[in-house]
């Protein structure tokens, strides 16, 4: 079973006097284990793609399935679960929360989770340890360097071991030889058999995935081959 099914998904928005259709048609899957790619320029939809696979907004028409779940189905409190569960986001502007440490932030989304303390400790410190952070465990964003806090959202994104890690521009924001230290990083993961999705208009970045699915206009253009 894939992990993600996109189904003739469609997504159209109401703005008064006119209706604006972001996203039709769109098909796709992703298999477990599998980094892929959603490239487009800007205007091409993959915001609304994003914010749908992520469970952030729901399609107009079409069937998405999670998980081996029909997210269609849930209601918002199982949206909320499903979020903080199984996808792991990273974004562009690293969403940190700033006067706070490094290892509070990442261990933020375990609170949601009920997870104890130590633990909620433990596991955050040992996201960072990971991705080469284990010194900088007390250090808020504002004294750490823009890759270090993309390194620290991603230790958040992993921190809940979720099924799904989904990037909206991961280096969108860094400087040329912090994002390619970023972009080995996620081979890194890839390698390690963690299910990747990077939302990007820039063909470098997505070449490190092992299949590029081409969006423009709302629809996808080409699903690619994997690598």
């Amino acid at each position: 079973m894939s992990l993600l099914r996109l189904d003739q998904i469609g997504r159209t928005y109401d703005m008064g006097h006119v209706q604006v259709e972001a996203l039709h048609g769109v098909s796709m899957t992703v298999e477990r284990g599998e980094m892929v790619a959603i490239l487009g320029p800007s205007g091409s939809g993959k915001t609304t793609m994003m914010s749908i696979i992520g469970c952030l907004d729901r399609p107009t028409s079409g069937r998405y399935e999670l998980d081996g779940t029909d997210v269609g189905s849930l209601n918002d409190a199982a949206l909320a679960r499903i979020r903080s569960r199984t996808i792991g986001f990273v974004f562009q502007s690293y969403n940190l929360l700033p006067g706070t440490s490094a290892m509070d932030n990442v261990a933020t989304p375990l609170l949601y989770q009920g997870v104890s303390r130590r633990e909620r400790q433990a596991r955050a410190a040992a996201a960072l340890e990971q991705l080469g952070l284990g010194h900088r465990l007390r250090h808020e964003p504002s004294e750490l360097s823009g890759g270090e806090q993309q390194r620290v959202a991603l230790a958040r994104a992993l921190v809940t071991k979720p099924a799904l890690v989904l990037a909206d521009e991961p280096t969108g924001n860094l400087a040329l030889h912090q994002g390619q230290e970023v972009l080995a990083l996620f081979q890194d993961l890839h390698a390690a058999g963690h299910t990747i999705l990077l939302i990007t208009h820039n063909p470098e970045v997505a070449a490190i995935a092992q299949r590029q699915v081409h969006l423009l206009d709302g629809a996808v253009v080409d699903a690619g081959i994997a690598a």
